[in-house]
């Protein structure tokens, strides 16, 4: 309850818990679990000003204050530092359980009706067109790259979201995609016809 009211400004992170699927809590460690989505967003460089990296110094200190064990700040830290997409050829495996599982969660949130809605909102804040047909999507091969991109919002489904789907770690996650990710390409088909005239 501490981290969800310091920082319910972060709405991708801070909500993410109550939306995981209990079917994804249920196979791994819940307090791992609900520990790492409240803190993944925590030091996000897209999050806070001036922000240039990811490197969890906020959460680590947090975590630090809170007496938390050693062993479950490095697990807590490892899924932190792994979470974020990086790039379309940027490599973001987890190494744990939970890390899976909570990456799944975060990658679900992205995607789907949700995810359509946080991306024209975080596109509109950072006041990037909403499309232009003359920049064409750039697949991303590290994170400076992707993290200095200014493509527009609709480039976003196809540099990152449209990914997200064939980078799920669980059976559980994978199947959740599938419907999100038909989700947002009907969104698509709609947005381009209406763009262009046709309906």
């Amino acid at each position: 309850a501490t981290i969800r009211k310091k920082f319910n400004q972060i709405n991708s992170g801070c909500l993410n818990f109550n939306r995981i699927p209990r079917s994804l809590l249920r196979l791994g460690n819940s307090f791992l679990i609900e520990l790492a989505s409240l803190l993944h967003d925590l030091d996000d460089y897209k999050l806070r000003e001036g922000g240039e990296t990811d490197e969890p110094k906020r959460a680590k200190e947090w975590l630090e204050k809170q007496k938390v064990s050693q062993e479950i700040i490095y697990n807590i830290l490892g899924i932190v530092e792994t979470m974020s997409f990086k790039g379309a050829k940027v490599d973001s495996t987890m190494k744990t359980k939970e890390g899976m599982i909570v990456q799944d969660a975060d990658r679900l949130d992205a995607i789907g009706a949700i995810g359509i809605g946080r991306t024209f909102a975080f596109g509109g804040a950072k006041g990037r067109e909403m499309y232009n047909p003359d920049i064409k999507p750039e697949m991303h091969s590290s994170f400076e790259q992707y993290k200095s991109s200014q493509s527009s919002t609709i480039n976003h489904f196809y540099e990152k979201l449209l990914l997200l789907k064939d980078l799920m770690n669980t059976k559980t996650g994978q199947v959740m995609a599938e419907e999100r990710h038909k989700y947002m390409e009907e969104f698509l088909g709609r947005f381009f016809k209406e763009w262009e005239g046709k309906l």
